[in-house]
C-alpha cells in the first residue's frame, strides 16, 4: 500500500478542525498529521510534521499576542519556497474575487469556500486531486475569477505590493526595516512598494492603505459582524 498523503490544518476554530478530521479520519489514503490555531506556529509545525497538503484558512490570528491575521499573501510563496513539494489548499469563508485571484497567483492549488458543503463532504478526493497536481475551486470562487477575467479587470496592486500590505496588516508595529527583512528585500524597495500602493489606493498612510485594501477584498478582509438576536 502506498504512503498516505499527510495533511496539516491551520484554522483558529476547533470545530472546523474537528470537522476536517472527521472527513479525513477513515481515509485509507489521507491522514491528518497536525493542526494549529495560529499562523506563527505553522513553520515550526511543518518542520516537526512533514506535510504533503496544507489546509489553510485566511483570517487566522498570527499568535496569542498578535491577534492580527497572519500575512497569507506572504506566507504562501514563502512556504512554497521552503517546501517545494508542499501543496496548499485554502479553505475560507471569504469570496472576494480579488482575494481569490491573489491567493491563487501566490501559489495555492485551490480555494474552497466554507459554505461549499458538497465539496467539503468530498474533502478526501479534493486532497488527493490537488496532491496529484490538480487544482480545485468552489464554483463560486471559480465564477468570481472568470467574471474578473471576462471584464478585463487588472490587479489594482502588484503581487509584491499585496504581499507588503499583508505583512503590514499582520505586524502593524513593524518598522520599514523589519518589513524589508521579512520580504528579504532592501529598505528602499519596501518603501517603493508601499508608496506605490498608497498612490494606487489614493491614501497617505500605511494604516489607511491596509484599511482600504481590506475593504476592497485585496488582502484578508475584516471578519463579518455577527448579528446577535435580542429577542427574549
Amino acid at each position: 500500500m502506498s504512503k498516505k498523503i499527510r495533511v496539516t490544518i491551520l484554522d483558529d476554530h476547533q470545530t472546523i478542525i474537528d470537522g476536517y478530521r472527521f472527513r479525513l479520519g477513515n481515509s485509507p489514503r489521507v491522514e491528518v498529521v497536525a493542526a494549529v490555531n495560529y499562523g506563527g506556529d505553522l513553520q515550526k509545525t511543518l518542520e516537526e510534521y512533514p506535510t504533503d497538503v496544507l489546509l489553510l484558512d485566511i483570517n487566522v490570528p498570527t499568535s496569542p499576542e498578535n491577534p492580527n491575521p497572519y500575512p497569507i499573501l506572504h506566507t504562501i510563496p514563502t512556504l512554497l519556497q521552503n517546501y517545494p513539494d508542499l501543496t496548499i489548499l485554502v479553505i475560507s469563508m471569504h469570496a472576494e474575487r480579488s482575494l481569490i485571484r491573489a491567493v491563487m497567483e501566490a501559489g495555492a492549488s485551490g480555494y474552497i469556500l466554507k459554505d461549499d458543503q458538497s465539496t467539503l463532504r468530498d474533502l478526501e478526493n479534493v486532497v488527493i486531486s490537488v496532491f496529484s497536481g490538480g487544482i480545485h475551486l468552489s464554483r463560486q470562487a471559480n465564477d468570481a475569477i472568470l467574471r474578473s477575467e471576462a471584464i478585463g479587470n487588472q490587479p489594482l496592486l502588484s503581487k509584491r505590493q499585496l504581499e507588503a500590505l499583508s505583512l503590514c496588516l499582520s505586524f502593524p508595529d513593524s518598522t520599514t526595516m523589519e518589513l524589508a527583512e521579512k520580504m528579504s528585500i532592501s529598505n528602499s524597495t519596501i518603501r517603493n512598494l508601499l508608496s506605490g500602493a498608497y498612490i494606487k489606493l489614493n491614501v497617505r498612510t500605511r494604516i489607511a492603505a491596509v484599511t482600504k485594501a481590506r475593504q476592497l477584498g485585496l488582502i484578508s478582509p475584516e471578519p463579518p459582524t455577527i448579528q446577535v438576536s435580542r429577542e427574549l
